[in-house]
């Protein structure tokens, strides 16, 4: 492909052609002065171990104007085993780079003694030491004014900063180590700005669980305390809003962020690694935290992305195939401006798709603006030139369908993905990020939009670079900000490429890191599960927000490279769904007797949960219906609604037509027939009551009668017999209460037969009628006998 900025504009005007080609002539004059200075030999091992090395630490103003004083500070150490005396630290100007690709060629060996590089400024400008001995570091400060570097046209100069000095092996002066990086050079405004979209992600890992606290607050649970130290001050996330904040930017903001965020602004937990949880402390970082995001946003442009981030080219690659995969796409979507309005009290733009890098294939594609997103940010890597433009055209290039890529552009995107913790490195990627920025403004006259994309998650040293960068380029005098809207609403350059690169082109760095196919399934089954346990629920929120926002969290682009983790995370979200869902359950029953031929069993339905169920139905299912029927068939059913915290007991009919063990099995199912919960079986043993052993129970009854009615009549003859004998009117008489008599009327004990002789026993009944009392309606333990 034909590098788009390595060639000077075709419709810039002749004479300003004509003055950067005599610039570049004038520029090469100092340079073989400088290469008079340098020593004509270099050692070939010099670019890797330089006896000195040299940092450069800080360049202000990184662009300067007519007027500044350029501001140079760092480090030079020995790295050598001998003493470097008579040393100085000099900077030198080197020639105007007219390309792209020649500021990428000094960017690749930046400390290399075998290219040569400008004169030294020299005279006052320069700081001296006696003595560099090895190992030791000592710091620098050159301040020149600009007038005295000699800059000629407009344009990016390479500009070195050297360590020359003698050593006893080599006592002559020479160069022992350079650090090379940019002066960008626009001393007045230029004819035409290029418009610049700087996009500043707020963007995390996933940190909230699908776990809430008991109780009606269904309190959050958070995976760990990470997120309250990213936004604590000092922290990546508090610095990206202390740094953005007085950035012209376009924010990109998922709202996941903004969900945990707010949530921890209110009662949390954290959860430990046993299990357990404890309080979370952290409530006024958050607010404070949330307080300031909401001022820096006002007035400017906020792109939401869906909810959570979801990994579009892991969803495009393994999840389509996946049943329900594309729902939960669109579910996230729909959630995002939701979300960005009540936390931060904006309308957020919901109609930008971010693949990972701006990687992106036909199927990409087509998963990214599935859900409603008419524009995927793309990188220029990945869509590439082929019409070898001599320019980079802007960013908006309409793909076909209605869908816009806005092309950011991937040398700018990328300069910032270094470590930069380190002084020295940051600033070479700030000078490095401004030299390309003013060749692309110097390509043509024609205006041009450039989307800047940097990573999702950049550090905090990485976002301080940026930062300064942004700065820089709002204080300079060739770039002016955009909003990513305008970028993408801007006239697209017809001769700009619009191919969407083959899915073979994607590259396999990228594709390693996606979620793999069996994440999709998981989260499918998990879905499922979700679905089946929603149905019986009066407050279907309480489980549909927590676990629908996780398994959103389950596809976020945060889990490349981190594949265990992410795996964890869903296993715990379908276990945790599976412990609520075992809150309603059948109580576990022991065998049942059945001593008649019908009688009712009870099931007992347990509901631990806060809230109702319903819309559950029970049924109860004879496996031997020949024996044993539940309500005259093979099974029963009965629609079953349990209070929250509370056990509710079903009875079914039951009629046995032989003696023996029967198992019965009993199962909850949902209204549209779905098998809920476990279930639970348990054998039932009838044993009926036969006619003989009624005949036995029939004859002790009528004997207890017959005995009785003889105890009686023999108490009212005695009673008789008495008063014949006292007679009318006698008085004072004896009685005849002679307890040694047995013929006495008070002691006299009927026959022990109990039943006058003769006395036939009734015949016995058949039985006919149920053998069980109406139903108790309290509740059956598990195991007890059957009400009869």
């Amino acid at each position: 492909m034909a590098e788009a900025a390595d060639f000077q504009g075709t419709s810039a005007s002749p004479a300003r052609r004509w003055l950067r080609r005599t610039g570049a002539l004038l520029a090469g004059v100092p340079l073989l002065a400088g290469l008079l200075q340098l020593p004509t030999a270099v050692p070939a091992q010099a670019a890797s171990a330089n006896p000195v090395s040299v940092s450069l630490d800080s360049l202000s103003p990184g662009a300067p104007t007519d007027g500044d004083t350029v501001t140079v500070s760092g480090t030079v150490t020995n790295s050598g085993k001998q003493n470097v005396t008579g040393a100085h630290v000099g900077l030198r100007v080197g020639p105007l780079l007219n390309t792209r690709s020649a500021i990428d060629a000094v960017s690749r060996h930046p400390d290399d003694l075998r290219t040569r590089t400008g004169p030294e400024v020299g005279g006052k400008y320069v700081q001296k030491f006696a003595k560099l001995a090895p190992g030791v570091a000592q710091h620098f400060s050159i301040s020149v004014p600009v007038d005295q570097l000699d800059l000629g046209q407009d344009g990016v100069y390479e500009f070195g900063v050297a360590l020359s000095g003698q050593t006893s092996a080599r006592p002559w002066d020479q160069v022992l180590g350079i650090q090379r990086t940019f002066l960008p050079w626009q001393p007045s405004d230029a004819d035409t700005r290029t418009r610049t979209t700087f996009l500043w992600p707020l963007i995390s890992t996933s940190h909230m669980t699908a776990r809430t606290g008991a109780g009606e607050l269904q309190t959050p649970v958070f995976r760990n305390d990470d997120l309250a130290k990213e936004i604590s001050p000092g922290g990546r996330l508090a610095q990206m809003l202390d740094l953005g904040k007085d950035l012209d930017v376009t924010w990109v903001i998922d709202p996941d962020l903004l969900a945990s965020v707010d949530a921890m602004a209110g009662s949390y937990r954290l959860q430990g690694e046993d299990g357990t949880t404890k309080a979370g402390s952290d409530q006024a970082v958050a607010k404070q935290w949330l307080a300031k995001l909401q001022k820096a946003v006002v007035g400017k442009e906020v792109i939401a992305l869906p909810f959570a981030d979801p990994d579009l080219a892991s969803l495009a690659h393994g999840g389509t195939s996946v049943t329900g995969s594309l729902s939960h796409l669109k579910d996230a979507t729909d959630v995002a401006a939701t979300t960005v309005k009540t936390v931060l009290h904006v309308t957020p733009t919901t109609d930008f798709a971010w693949p990972v890098e701006g990687a992106v294939d036909p199927s990409i594609m087509k998963v990214a603006t599935s859900a409603g997103a008419d524009r995927v940010i793309a990188r220029s890597d990945s869509l590439q030139e082929t019409a070898g433009l001599p320019y980079t055209p802007s960013a908006a290039r309409p793909v076909g369908g209605g869908t816009t890529a806005v092309v950011s552009d991937a040398r700018l995107s990328t300069a910032f993905e270094d470590d930069l913790t380190k002084a020295g490195s940051a600033t070479l990627a700030v000078q490095q990020f401004l030299a390309q920025s003013l060749e692309v403004n110097a390509q043509t006259d024609a205006q041009r939009s450039v989307v800047v994309a940097p990573q999702r998650m950049p550090s905090a040293s990485q976002a301080q670079a940026m930062a300064k960068a942004v700065q820089e380029l709002q204080d300079g005098t060739w770039s002016q900000a955009q909003t990513l809207t305008a970028a993408a609403k801007a006239k697209p350059d017809p001769d700009a490429t619009t191919r969407i690169p083959s899915t073979s082109d994607y590259p396999s760095s990228l594709r390693r890191q996606e979620l793999p196919r069996t994440a999709f399934e998981q989260i499918a089954r998990t879905q499922d599960k979700l679905d089946n346990f929603k149905v019986v629920l009066s407050d279907q929120s309480r489980v549909i927000t927590p676990f629908g926002r996780a398994i959103n969290r389950e596809m976020s682009t945060s889990w490349r490279d981190r594949g265990s983790e992410a795996d964890s995370f869903r296993g715990d979200a379908e276990a945790w769904l599976d412990e609520l869902t075992d809150q309603v359950k059948l109580i576990d029953k022991s065998e049942t007797k059945l001593s008649g031929r019908s009688a009712t069993i009870p099931v007992t339905v347990q509901n631990n949960l806060v809230q109702p169920v319903s819309h559950l139905v029970l049924r109860l299912t004879s496996r031997m219906p020949t024996r044993l029927k539940i309500n005259g068939k093979a099974y029963d059913e009965q629609l079953v609604e349990v209070s929250g915290g509370h056990s509710q007991t079903v009875k079914f009919t039951t009629a046995a037509n032989a003696n023996g063990r029967v198992t019965v099995d009993a199962q909850l199912y949902t209204q549209d027939g779905q098998e809920y919960g476990d279930p639970v079986s348990f054998d039932v043993k009838v044993t009926e009551v036969t006619p003989t052993v009624m005949l036995v129970i029939g004859g002790g009854v009528l004997l207890l009668v017959l005995a009785g009615f003889r105890m009686y009549t023999q108490r009212k003859r005695a009673a008789a017999r008495q008063a014949d004998d006292e007679g009318p009117g006698a008085e004072g008489g004896e009685t005849d209460d002679d307890p040694g008599n047995p013929d006495a009327p008070g002691d006299r004990l009927p026959d022990e037969s109990g039943a006058p002789s003769g006395t036939e026993d009734p015949e016995q009944p058949s039985d006919p009628a149920p053998d069980t009392a109406p139903e108790n309606t309290d509740p059956s333990g598990t195991g007890e006998r059957v009400d009869r």
